[in-house]
């Protein structure tokens, strides 16, 4: 029996059927990976669900100009959380900083109040504020988020293993510390020796695509 989740990033609907036949057991689907991955066409999110047999979650991003959201931005990440709610998604992946590049607990609260029943996670903007693991404290204690998406503060989840351990240690029962960052089908199981995470992300964790 496999002993972790192995979830696949990808920005379009070959890569997403490609990922399922490798043996995916998620789905993150966005729009412009080349741009770290932005809000997906809700008809390209229908024709996966129709036929994929895996949950799909999907980011809910914008744009790409920074994590700092305007009021303007806001509202259209709320219209988006009410459009893809309506459809049978899994939950939804999202971030939100203050202009020091830290945790914007009140917009982040605000998104997963109008997100719910769905599953929220919250991506790898936590590892560009200060202190991923301060970070990770403050979404547990005051937001009733899901899980976090991580390479402990580091662009490889290898170089991030120190923190990551940390991170996975505080983690409530039943929380998502997905372990991301240049994590491949050929370095998972090192990885998942030093970790033994439950939860790996990447866009090459089945292969090629």
């Amino acid at each position: 029996m496999q002993e972790f989740c192995k979830e696949v990033c990808v920005d379009n609907i070959e890569d997403a059927m490609r990922a399922v036949d490798l043996g995916a057991n998620r789905i993150e689907y966005c729009s412009k990976l080349n741009e770290e991955g932005l809000t997906p066409e809700i008809e390209d999110v229908k024709y996966l669900l129709k036929n994929i047999n895996i949950p799909l979650r999907i980011m809910i991003r914008p744009h790409s100009k920074s994590f700092n959201y305007s009021e303007t931005d806001i509202s259209i990440m709320l219209r988006d959380i009410s459009t893809f709610k309506k459809i049978d998604i899994d939950g939804i992946v999202i971030g939100c900083l203050n202009k020091d590049d830290e945790i914007d607990l009140k917009k982040i609260n605000l998104l997963i109040e109008k997100a719910r029943p769905l599953k929220v996670i919250f991506h790898k903007a936590i590892d560009i504020t200060s202190d991923p693991l301060k970070s990770l404290k403050n979404l547990i204690k005051y937001s009733n988020i899901d899980g976090v998406l991580t390479s402990g503060g580091f662009k490889k989840a290898e170089d991030g293993v120190k923190l990551l351990k940390k991170m996975l240690d505080i983690c409530p029962i039943n929380f998502e510390l997905i372990i991301a960052g240049k994590i491949t089908s050929e370095n998972i199981h090192k990885i998942n020796q030093k970790l033994s995470a439950k939860f790996y992300h990447g866009k090459k964790i089945v292969g090629v695509l």
